[in-house]
Order: C-alpha cells, then structure tokens, then sequence
C-alpha cells in the first residue's frame, strides 16, 4: 500500500499514527508486562527449587552412619602403634602385647662382579660381546580391544616373516601371560586356566583358553624377521629416522622416483654407497645404527627437484628393510594379588634407564634399581609380606638379568618376612605393617616385647560437628526463604516498555527492574507451607525403640529454634547439652536424626525433612517447571503459553489497525489533494479570462 505522509495537507501523517497506535498497543504493552512478571517469578521459583535440592542433598548425606559413627582411635605409644577407626568399628580396646617381625619386601642383589653401565646409552653398545644373548630381527606391537565372543586372535600379518614365537609378550589388561608354543603342553592345561597363552607357531595366533571380557585391552609384543620403512623425501630433506634403532642389518635399502626408475644401495661400516659403488669410495649419506638415522652427504643423495610455481612437487620415496638387535627376560613374582608374570623384549637401543621405566610401571610389582657408584643392581619387590611358602617371590630368566645384571646364583637373595605380632592374646600374622581389624586400621612402627593399647571410642566432636554444620546449613534455607517471602511489593513498578526504556539510561534501568522484581513471592503460600511444615518436623517428638525418652526431641539435646521469630524459626544450639547428649547416648542421637519408620512419629527428622523437601520441589516443579520443562509441562508455561498466543494475535490487529490508519489518511490526502487540483483549476479559469 502505498503511504502519503501530509504532502497535500502538510500535516506530519507518520507522527500522528504513531501517537494513534500508542494508545492501539496500551493492552499490548500490559500482556507483554504480564508475561516478563510470569518470567520472573518462574525463575524464582526455579531459584528456590534450586536452595532447596541442595539441602536435601544434604539431607541425603545426614542419612549415612558416618555423620554418626565417627570413631577415633588412641595408642598408649605411637612410636610403636598408631590406627585410625572407620565408622564401622565399634567402641573397643586392643592391646598389642608384642611385635616379633615387622613385615619386609623381598629383596634381590646383583650377585659377584662390578655392573659396568652407562644408564643413559643403549644396552646393545655395552654389552653386545656377551655370546648368544642379542638374536636379530624386529620388535613390533599388535594391539586388540576384545568383543568378549571369542579366545583367539589373529595378528593378520603374513606368517612367514614372524619369528621367535617362544619370546612374544602377551598382556591383557597389563596383566602379564606365560607364552606356550607346545600343542600338547598347551591342551594339558585345564580349560579355566588364566595364566598361560598358546603362539601358534604355524598361523601366528594367539589362544587363551577362555573368550577375553568384552572391552578388555589385549597387547601383542611379537617378533619379526625383518621391517621395511618407506620415507617420503622432499626436495631439501637432509636426513630420514627409522622406526626402529640398534640396526644389525639393511638387507636392502633403495631410491624410488615418480617416473618409476630406481637407485640401489649397501650400507657398509656405517656407510650408504650406491651398489654400483663397489670400492665404497663415494659415499652419500651416513648410517646410524644405534639411532636408525640415515644423514644425506651434502649434493649426493638424489633428492627431488623443488617445483615450480604452479607445478606438482615431485616425492621420491626410499625403502630400507633391515633387522635390528634385541634380547628377552622375563620376571615372575608372587603376591597379594597370586603369582604375576612378564615377559620384557628389550630393543638393542633402549638404556637401562628406560627398561627400568618400563619394569617398574609393569604389573610384576618389582622395583629395578641401579647404582653406578658401587656398580650393584636390586629387584625390590613393592608389596611387603612372604607369599611363596615353597621359594622365592622374585624369579628372573634371561642372559641380560643373569650374565650383566648379575642375578645368577650368585645373588644374594633377602626374603620377603610378614610381620608377626600378638593382639588380645592371639598370635597371628600379616603381609604388611599396615592392616584392618573389625574397622580399625593398625600401623606397626617397629618391633617391641612391651603391650601397647589402642582403644577405640565415639568421636564426640566429629559427631557434633556434623550435626552443627547440618543445623547451619538448615538456618542458611531459612534465611534465604524467609527474605524471598518477605520482600517489598513496589506495585507501581512495572516492567519497562520499550518506549520506558528509551527515556532511561542503562543505570535507572536496572535499578528499576530491581525495584519491579522485589517482592514477587511475598507471602508465597508454597514456600510459606514448607516452612511450616519443617517446624514441624523438627519440633515434633520421634518416638521409636531406638530412641529414648530423654533424647526424642531436638529441645532436649539442646537444638531450638530462636526466640526472634522474625528469623522464620532459625535454630540455636546449646552446644554443652548437644555434646553431652552424643557422649551420654549416641544410638538415640542418630536415631533421632536418621531413623525410620513408617508413620511420620517414628521417622528420624532427616527422614521427615526430606520427605518434605521432596514434596515441595514437586509441587514447585509442577508451578514453575525447570530448564529442561516444556511450557505445556508447568502451570506458569501453560499461562505464558497463552499469553505468547494473545500477543502474537494482538500483533496482528494492530498490523491491520496500522494499515487501517495510513488507508484513511491517504484517502484524506487524496481528497485534499484532488481539491486542490480543482481551486487551481477554477483559479486558471478565472484568470484566464
């Protein structure tokens, strides 16, 4: 539609439907205010809900024993004895008459002979001239996630080039399994055995004798024959790194370009000569064995040419299969948790420092130690105690642990002792110095033939603190609830309009809707009830069999409400008359607190408070709904909902009532204007003659 704004009658059209539709959106205006009013007050219902989920889980935590049951232990002589009790000891004495052994970890000493190591170089270098203990080929790793269906795996790489099938290391959730490659050792074994696993040596799989649990991870160290790396050249590479170190051998080692020619090298004493390079005199690149990194000689190697602008950079790529040193041992202890074993394959270029990294985090619970100084090495064992009546706990296998760390015949072994002790006449055993007893937890500190008493009793303060930081926590809702219900009603602050807001800076904006904010739940009847009705559980008596008379109300262990009751009924304790009653009858003062029942009288007050809670969160979701509430889902929504729809339809007639207005006023415009045309007409005519 087409709007003439006052041309003909020059009257400003636009300013005067604007005051027109002023008062056309007065009712609008009000609906929109209903709404932002409907809002606030649904978020502080939220607000409230929110206050009161948190007490109640705190409530939920005043229901456990501990809050009650706090023990607390006490040794005549902790240089000798300390213990602590749980909450489930009961109030008792011990007494420790003697302590023959302390308990020990087992202990291994290298045996005779100086160990000469550098702990930060790699062991192939250091010890290569031990006969028969370095074997050749390459260290790889399979991994699997179990599906819980099946025993056997498969590492699904060709057959032929896997190797030393007896040394693979197979671990399923770090525990470490014994590797057995004899068909009929393997089927002599019972069918729930967990310890051992069957290498296949024909397929290369691997077989436990029961399906693996879902998820469980399964690690496969196995080795190959030989490995062959590809490497991607770029036109100004220098250098390339294998994937692997301590090289023994490069069988083969060659250039490929992208038009499909290719170079052949050999590697001779550390060397890369091209292979038509017989007399080794011109060499292009150097070879680390230890490392793996192949050095170019500056403008030797044949790298590709740097591109063009706009062209395809050209990618040679080399292939060098090799085989690199390694060795195997193997550790097996025993210990709380049954015999562990572990079978370690240790890379040529791994240092001791690394490999003992690597045995200490490993499930065998043994810790590898190395001291350069005096040139002796120790297994500790982590665990203390003596698991293995038969032997030793740690056993090693293997040229590297016997021949040049020395853990041979003649190590010196220091068993692992359990600690032995007399308690309440009884003699008896443990595997460690720190043990449980009937909740309480013993710590021996060092051997004595002199009784030592532990006595174990109520920890009153812990017990009242509990209570005290419950009772504050209660005053703190009240408060809260209390202030929110009793705020001030300023009812000629509405919510601002948009036309409100123009005329107010960002400041008399926000201490206005602070104003139209306040006293939204004044005198709310919800939360007015479950104030109500929290009195009322706290004043009521409990009245149970494991409550006595003398303790059955908060009044009588000295909790009561303030004589201010303004405060909203805010509680005050008396703390001696709280303390004595914990001392005096602790099993009423829980129960008192936390015991149930099936009437409302027999409850605990926790009991009743969160039965009340519960109601009134209830009763408050189903009026304001939460974050995750449709507006169908609470009766504020369902109001807002219709609210929205009378806005929208509101929208729409005051579209209309616009349009109406402009019509009439452009009808007006052009009546005005047509007689204008005919005075200037008639004028014309007058004139004319």
């Amino acid at each position: 539609m087409v709007r003439i704004g006052g041309l003909a009658s020059g009257m400003d059209i636009d300013q005067m439907v604007k005051d027109l539709m002023k008062a056309e959106r007065m009712p609008l205006d009000k609906l929109k205010q209903k709404k932002q009013v409907l809002e606030w007050q649904r978020d502080d219902y939220r607000t409230m809900n929110t206050l009161l989920l948190d007490f109640r889980s705190e409530l939920t935590q005043m229901k456990l024993t501990t809050k009650y049951r706090a023990r607390v232990a006490a040794s005549t002589n902790e240089d000798r004895v300390t213990a602590t009790a749980s909450s489930a000891a009961g109030a008792s004495s011990y007494q420790i008459s003697k302590v023959d052994a302390l308990a020990s970890s087992e202990r291994l000493l290298s045996g005779t002979g100086k160990i000469e190591l550098d702990p930060s170089k790699d062991l192939y270098s250091q010890t290569q001239s031990t006969p028969d203990m370095w074997r050749t080929g390459t260290v790889e790793t399979k991994s699997f996630t179990a599906d819980g269906s099946k025993a056997t795996f498969s590492l699904e790489v060709p057959t032929a080039n896997l190797d030393d099938f007896s040394s693979w290391s197979v671990k399923v959730n770090g525990k470490g399994y014994k590797v057995i490659t004899d068909q009929s050792k393997w089927e002599a074994l019972a069918s729930d055995d967990s310890t051992h696993v069957f290498v296949d040596s024909a397929t290369g799989n691997i077989q436990f004798k029961q399906n693996i649990a879902k998820d469980s991870s399964v690690r496969v160290d196995y080795i190959a024959k030989e490995k062959t790396d590809t490497v991607t050249l770029a036109y100004d590479s220098q250098s390339i790194q294998l994937s692997r170190g301590s090289i023994s051998a490069v069988t083969s080692f060659s250039l490929k370009k992208d038009d499909g020619t290719s170079q052949n090298y050999v590697v001779n004493n550390g060397q890369v000569f091209k292979e038509e390079d017989t007399g080794f005199s011109d060499a292009v690149a150097t070879f680390d064995k230890v490392t793996g990194k192949i050095t170019f000689v500056d403008g030797k190697m044949d790298l590709p040419p740097k591109a063009n602008a706009g062209e395809e950079q050209a990618k040679y790529t080399i292939e060098v299969t090799y085989k690199q040193n390694y060795t195997t041992f193997s550790l097996d202890t025993a210990t709380s948790k049954g015999n562990m074993h572990e079978n370690f394959i240790v890379q040529g270029n791994e240092s001791l420092t690394q490999l003992g990294n690597r045995v200490n985090s490993s499930n065998v619970g043994i810790n590898l130690f190395y001291d350069k100084q005096s040139g002796q090495m120790t297994l500790n064992r982590a665990e203390t105690g003596k698991f293995n009546d038969a032997g030793p706990d740690i056993t090693v296998e293997g040229l590297l642990m016997k021949d040049i760390f020395k853990f041979d015949d003649t190590a010196k072994l220091t068993g692992g002792k359990n600690a032995v002790f007399t308690i309440n006449g009884l003699t008896t055993e443990r595997n460690s110095n720190t043990f449980e007893m009937n909740g309480v937890t013993f710590t021996l500190k060092q051997t004595f033939a002199e009784e030592v008493s532990v006595s174990v009793n109520n920890d009153s303060t812990k017990v009242f603190d509990n209570i005290k930081e419950f009772v504050n926590k209660y005053n703190e809702l009240i408060d809260k609830i209390q202030k929110k219900t009793s705020e001030e009603r300023y009812r000629k602050y509405t919510p601002l309009t948009d036309d409100q807001r123009e005329t107010l800076s960002d400041k008399q904006q926000e201490k206005w809707e602070e104003m139209a904010k306040s006293g939204l739940l004044r005198r709310d009847p919800l939360l007015g009830s479950v104030l109500t009705n929290m009195r009322m559980n706290f004043s009521q008596p409990v009245t149970n069999d494991k409550v006595s008379g003398a303790f059955n109300q908060l009044a009588k262990i000295g909790i009561t409400t303030t004589a201010n009751y303004l405060e909203g009924g805010k509680l005050e304790i008396n703390e001696a008359k709280l303390r004595k009653a914990i001392e005096e009858d602790p099993e009423s003062v829980e129960n008192l607190f936390r015991g149930d029942g099936p009437t409302d009288s027999q409850k605990g007050i926790v009991q009743r408070l969160y039965d009340t809670v519960s109601k009134t969160m209830n009763q408050l979701k189903e009026k304001a709904g939460n974050s995750f509430s449709t507006q169908q889902q609470f009766a504020i929504g369902r109001t807002l909902k219709g609210i929205d729809s009378r806005i929208n339809s509101f929208e729409k007639r005051l579209v209309q009532v616009e349009d109406r207005y402009w019509r009439q006023f452009t009808a007006m415009e052009k009546a005005i204007q047509r007689s204008n045309q005919q005075s200037m007409y008639l004028m014309n005519q007058f004139g004319g003659q």
